[in-house]
């Protein structure tokens, strides 16, 4: 299993919380913050695991944006700014 890193968003709708990798596209929910982030903490490593074992992880990392370093380890994508816009 690799070591990697993400943002991690998190929102609530309705009664649910929910967490959202931007970069790799996989969110998950749960009844607190805390819980939305495990939980989309485990489906982002269920989800490697599984496109490790169909050997696609690597260009799945590469069309997200992620870059490896001369090391081997993958960078991700920077998040630069998030924010609330409305418009009339």
């Amino acid at each position: 299993m690799i070591s990697l890193e993400f943002d991690m968003i998190v929102f609530k709708e309705d009664k649910a919380y929910v967490a959202y990798s931007p970069e790799l596209d996989i969110s998950s929910c749960g009844n607190s913050v805390d819980h939305a982030k495990d939980m989309l903490k485990t489906a982002v490593r269920l989800f490697l695991e599984e496109a490790d074992k169909m050997e696609t992880l690597e260009d799945i990392l590469e069309e997200s944006g992620y870059k490896k370093d001369p090391s081997g380890r993958w960078i991700p994508p920077k998040l630069v700014a998030t924010e609330l816009v409305s418009i009339s």
